[in-house]
């Protein structure tokens, strides 16, 4: 295994406005992407290597960057609601999509749909929360034990859901069909 130190001894090849196109491109058909991530991995990739165009490296990246816009690669609001989904479907809170999607350097103006998508379907991620993690409701047997609450508690809290939200969920005692019964209907209805 090559070390890091020797890594950057050696000589960093060239990189130039063609090249940093092509490894856009390459990047957009791999992976569902957001401007900021795309422009990012475009400048890691000129920061190992040694620029070689007419213009300044950062311009080059940011007109890669608008050129995957105008080709529709990129398409920050339909990116935010992809991916917003994916997390709700997973169980995951709205404060945990947020956080995503500000990481992922989407505008508030391209994520808000998204968001409030996701704050509309926050009883049904809690649910699929509970049951994958099978707590509560979805519990073998009763968490009785305080501290076993509070670690289900915390759970939830990591996972973006709110506590009232999680205290709801975990108050329900495994194997009561019709409480179950009536989350599953109430969070049909959102």
């Amino acid at each position: 295994m090559v070390s890091r130190a020797s890594r950057s001894d050696r000589s960093r090849k060239p990189l130039g406005a063609a090249k940093l196109d092509e490894l856009a491109l390459a990047y957009v058909a791999r992976f569902a992407t957001s401007r900021a991530k795309l422009t990012r991995y475009l400048s890691r990739k000129i920061r190992e290597s040694e620029w070689v165009g007419d213009v300044d490296a950062m311009t080059a990246c940011e007109a890669v960057a608008d050129k995957m816009e105008r080709l529709q690669f990129l398409d920050d609001r339909q990116y935010a609601a992809m991916r917003a989904g994916a997390m709700t479907r997973r169980g995951l809170g709205v404060r945990r999509v947020k956080a995503q999607l500000f990481v992922d350097g989407i505008a508030p103006e391209d994520s808000g749909e998204a968001i409030a998508e996701a704050e509309d379907r926050a009883l049904a991620a809690a649910i699929g929360f509970a049951r994958r993690r099978r707590f509560g409701p979805y519990a073998t047997r009763p968490a009785d034990d305080p501290a076993v609450r509070d670690r289900q508690v915390a759970a939830f809290a990591r996972a973006g859901h709110s506590l009232a939200l999680a205290r709801r969920i975990l108050a329900v005692p495994p194997g009561d069909a019709e409480a179950m019964a009536a989350l599953d209907a109430e969070a049909a209805l959102d």
